[in-house]
């Protein structure tokens, strides 16, 4: 009997990203439109295997063009479309696929008219935008001049947006999403975020690893940063089983967690205590040193919070804290400005002072200088009063003064947090 070969094209499911422009080589601008892009790749069950930055050279645009089609079922391309010397991407594009470059008199009339609508004469550089890939797709840009690509190579999809934030969005979901929605027969993927506060990631590892097992290695990923932890879960398939997926996932994960997890689908810290202070009908003042005003702009962040926020100090100075919080001049002396009593005077006297019902209290030393033997750089005290008392922690944080003034804003929000229950 002659058994059946069965071809089975790898490029399917994977996905990859392009941005091109050489300014996005260097430190000044960063390529964000990978970051939507990958998002919607997603959310239709493509795995996003690589992203590419290349600069303004036609033989890197076409190798890298090339290249990726040949691993990938879709390939996305951000830049270079415009009408300067520097825009050589259709052409690049062109090289990479083996196909000609060709004038589109019909494309030029659609720039002609998206110049005339906007009260203006079509520059001669812009027929530039007219020159189209033999055998393309060329898409409509709704938001500006340079026309979109679309090529169909066997199974593989290119899809060329400009580089242009929101000219590129829109092209995105009106162009692509459809061409995605089609591949997907159906399959999708969806993300949910847990926030994890006052955990490291080590410690998180630890406790919840043994679930890898039973949901897969590659649909949670633990990302930590300056004192929270974001645990994605992910799962994909049919539309209809992903969500009850997530739930057993969630559950699984928040039972081994417990009091860990701050929220679900959350920004940050904030964004978990100001809906629980609204909802309780409670309020918090703040007092701080060393975080210059950044947990009382992290609780601003969230809309409504003016329902729980009353203000706060920023005390940086002995004198500050005195005239301003109410700090007594006898423990600032006696313990020192960065020192627990200090923190925990803050916390109580900026309560009793706005009349709030929770005071929160952080001095520190940022760096990166200031540090002594006894009071290293990057020691940081910080205390939350409530209705039961002042309760106080304290730590040194690695980092420079922006990590350690960063780490401070989640711990002194995550204490709070856990006071509120």
């Amino acid at each position: 009997m002659r058994s059946t070969e069965v071809k089975i094209d790898l490029r399917r499911g994977r996905a990859a990203c392009i941005g091109v422009g050489t300014e996005l080589l260097g430190n000044n601008k960063l390529d964000l439109n990978s970051l939507e892009i990958t998002e919607v790749l997603e959310t239709f069950g493509f795995d996003v295997v690589e992203k590419r930055v290349v600069g303004d050279e036609i033989e890197r645009i076409a190798t890298a063009v090339r290249d990726l089609m040949m691993e990938c079922e879709v390939v996305v391309v951000t830049g270079g479309l415009g009408p300067t010397a520097d825009d050589v991407t259709r052409k690049a594009i062109a090289i990479g696929l083996g196909r000609e470059i060709e004038f589109d008199a019909e494309v030029e009339a659609l720039i002609k008219k998206r110049y005339r609508v906007a009260g203006r004469v079509m520059p001669e550089v812009s027929r530039s935008m007219a020159q189209v890939v033999a055998g393309s797709q060329v898409i409509h840009n709704g938001c500006g001049s340079a026309p979109g690509i679309l090529v169909h190579e066997g199974l593989g999809l290119l899809a060329v947006f400009p580089g242009v934030p929101w000219e590129m969005r829109e092209m995105l979901n009106v162009h692509l999403v459809p061409e995605l929605e089609r591949r997907a027969e159906g399959r999708m993927r969806r993300s949910r975020t847990l926030l994890l506060g006052g955990v490291g990631e080590s410690d998180a590892e630890q406790r919840i690893h043994h679930l890898y097992d039973a949901f897969g290695r590659r649909n949670v990923s633990i990302l930590a940063s300056y004192g929270v932890v974001r645990l994605v879960l992910t799962a994909s398939g049919e539309e209809t089983r992903v969500e009850a997926r997530l739930d057993q996932m969630e559950n699984a994960f928040r039972e081994i967690l417990g009091e860990e997890v701050a929220g679900t689908d959350v920004p940050g810290l904030a964004h978990a205590v100001v809906p629980r202070l609204v909802e309780t009908g409670m309020t918090v003042a703040t007092a701080e040193s060393c975080t210059g005003g950044l947990v009382g702009a992290a609780l601003t962040e969230v809309s409504g919070s003016s329902a729980a926020y009353l203000g706060g100090v920023v005390s940086y100075s002995n004198q500050a804290k005195e005239k301003f919080v109410g700090v007594a001049e006898e423990i600032l002396i006696e313990h020192g400005a960065v020192s627990e009593p200090v923190a925990r005077a803050m916390a109580v006297e900026i309560r009793e002072r706005f009349g709030a019902d929770w005071g929160l209290g952080v001095t520190g030393i940022a760096g990166p200088t200031g540090g002594t033997e006894d009071k290293p750089v990057g020691l940081v005290h910080w205390a939350v009063a409530g209705p039961s008392g002042v309760e106080a922690r304290h730590r040194v944080f690695r980092g420079d003064r922006e990590i350690v003034r960063q780490w401070s804003v989640n711990a002194v929000l995550d204490l709070l947090r856990r006071r509120l229950g």
